[in-house]
């Protein structure tokens, strides 16, 4: 997945409207965390009654309300929601890896069908007005489907290149948080922008190079099959791992802007989706440098 819309779509809203009307009083969520709130008209109190001293004094020394009570997003939602997203991902990944390894004929429909459902729902999910929790769990399926169809064909092709792609991709994530969260990594605006361009435009890229490869170009690597292969390879790497400090950066101003817990859904699908993309990209770029 060579472009994010889920992160795309809430960097915007903030953009709008500061974080989608996040914390606002009119058309937000309720007042900012820790603020003590009033009963309103007909709940304890008259529509012309006003509080004593003693009453505003008990509600003052109660404990601040935190996110739970406000219904505020917060980073462990966020790590909760991935992980769950991220173990679908394994589960499924897993099961269609030995049933795909026993039937080798079905690999290339498993995969296909996992890669253009998951890349179509990324979009649906992206720009829904909604958090569709359910489209969210079928894409992590399809996600799953698609990393072991092509994860045991590349395997069987290159032995032990998963094993490398994988080792890559969890070190690239560990680094690329260190490196974002000490300020070495700067995530803007304008990177924001550059990033977003040239994400899209090596999206459309993929697609006629998939074609290319259909047709027989390349021997079958279609563009990455010639003597630029490896450098392509590699700028898809910088890109996808680029993508997680994006990624990083919008779940902070999220969860800083005290965004609804639903979106933790959104959070994590986006981040996921992220790390396959990474996955994908060493995996092509090892069996590149294997096969030559």
């Amino acid at each position: 997945m060579a472009v994010n819309p889920v992160f795309s779509r809430i960097d915007k809203e903030s953009a709008q409207r500061g974080y989608a009307g996040f914390g606002a009083q009119q058309g937000g969520y309720g007042a900012p965390q820790g603020a003590p709130t009033l009963p309103p008209p007909g709940y304890g109190r008259g529509p012309t009654e006003t509080l004593t001293d003693e009453q505003l004094r008990d509600m003052y020394a109660q404990a601040p309300a935190g996110p739970a009570q406000t219904g505020r997003l917060t980073l462990d939602d966020v790590v909760m929601k991935t992980l769950m997203l991220f173990g679908v991902v394994l589960v499924v990944t897993a099961a269609t890896w030995f049933f795909v390894g026993a039937q080798p004929e079905i690999a290339m429909p498993v995969w296909l069908l996992g890669m253009f459902g998951s890349l179509g729902l990324s979009f649906a999910i992206g720009f829904s007005k909604k958090v569709n929790v359910p489209l969210i769990l079928v894409h992590a399926v399809l996600q799953g489907l698609f990393l072991g169809a092509v994860s045991v064909t590349f395997n069987a092709v290159y032995p032990g290149v998963v094993t490398t792609a994988v080792v890559a991709t969890m070190a690239t994530f560990a680094g690329m948080f260190i490196g974002w969260k000490a300020g070495f990594i700067k995530v803007t605006s304008k990177s924001r922008r550059i990033f977003g361009m040239m994400a899209m435009g090596y999206l459309v890229f993929l697609l006629v190079n998939l074609a290319a490869s259909f047709m027989g170009f390349g021997d079958g690597w279609g563009i990455y099959g010639g003597p630029l292969g490896i450098l392509v390879s590699l700028f898809g790497v910088g890109l996808a791992s680029y993508s997680l400090a994006v990624d990083f950066d919008s779940i902070d101003r999220a969860v800083a802007g005290g965004a609804p817990e639903k979106y933790s859904w959104l959070l994590g699908h986006g981040l996921v989706a992220t790390l396959v993309w990474l996955y994908i990209e060493f995996l092509r770029l090892f069996s590149i440098l294997q096969n030559d």
